[in-house]
């Protein structure tokens, strides 16, 4: 197994941070050829050089801005470390890791995050998009919090996790205004060979409408099929389609695309879910994300 020697990165890191080894001499109180024998020693356990001359100055390589990097994490970390054991307020945000479906809308995906942010302590949220598999196989290993998807975790996936149904609506369906007047009058059937904006095949909300259209007899003309939810929107907006949107996000969609409402169906069932390692969830900002989607947004 390779060790770490966190002297000799400290040493580093505090000659990074300060900009010379005097300046870090004179904060760690040893003489220069220490700090720079010890600087060596970390360069060759770790096979790169960190450092390189421009003149007088040290600057860092490319390799060396990276070891900085996770060096300014570590010690933070254990100064947070020390601070908690002595009783000491960190100061420190919570951290909420979040995988996204590359599939959900943007402003459902903002909506259900926003509880994070207005929690009485500070919540750091960092976000990753992706496919849900490839996601469900990062909560696996802990590198995420929890995922939101717009379909459950289906058992042909060997991870073992929950799913939580944050809650379901109905879906929408918009024009360009004035076209949305022309199309409104004979809702659904108008929808028969018109040009429709439709979600890729990958998507929960693409079968429900496959479904919907195949039980009320209507067949749209595919007009473009989009996996970024917000692109079909930007089309819908330009005229080339009538496109649906959950019915929880109508007051949105119709500000930031400037579209009018065709119809609506409550028979399209539009659902969201949190997938989490844990079957009672713990993290006070899930705990928030979730109590919030179902008692207020989904009431």
């Amino acid at each position: 197994m390779e060790w770490l020697n966190y002297h000799h990165l400290l040493y580093f890191f505090t000659v990074a941070r300060t900009g010379s080894i005097v300046k870090a001499c004179e904060e760690l109180r040893l003489a220069p050829p220490t700090i720079s024998a010890q600087i060596r020693l970390l360069e060759e356990n770790l096979g790169e050089k960190l450092f390189s001359k421009s003149g007088r100055r040290l600057v860092l390589t490319e390799m060396g801005q990276v070891v900085y990097r996770y060096a300014e994490e570590i010690f933070a970390t254990g100064r947070e470390l020390v601070d908690t054991v002595k009783g000491r307020p960190t100061g420190r945000p919570f951290r909420l890791k979040v995988g996204v479906a590359d599939v959900l809308p943007k402003l459902v995906v903002y909506r259900l995050l926003e509880p994070a942010v207005h929690l009485a302590f500070p919540v750091h949220i960092v976000c990753y998009e992706g496919k849900p598999e490839q996601l469900l196989a990062e909560l696996a290993v802990h590198t995420l919090d929890v995922v939101l998807s717009d379909s459950p975790m289906g058992s042909e996936v060997s991870v073992k996790a929950f799913n939580h149904l944050l809650g379901e609506c109905g879906a929408n369906f918009y024009a360009t205004p004035r076209e949305a007047v022309a199309y409104r009058r004979r809702f659904p059937k108008c929808l028969d060979g018109a040009p429709f904006l439709f979600p890729t095949e990958n998507t929960a909300e693409r079968r429900e409408l496959d479904r919907w259209f195949e039980s009320i007899g209507v067949r749209p003309k595919i007009a473009g099929e989009f996996e970024d939810s917000a692109l079909l929107k930007v089309f819908g907006k330009a005229g080339q389609g009538i496109f649906a949107a959950p019915s929880v996000m109508d007051k949105e969609v119709r500000q930031q695309y400037g579209v009018g409402l065709v119809g609506r169906t409550e028979e399209v069932r539009v659902r969201f879910y949190a997938i989490s390692v844990e079957r009672k969830l713990k993290h006070p900002a899930v705990v928030a994300i979730c109590n919030t989607a179902r008692k207020e947004m989904f009431a």
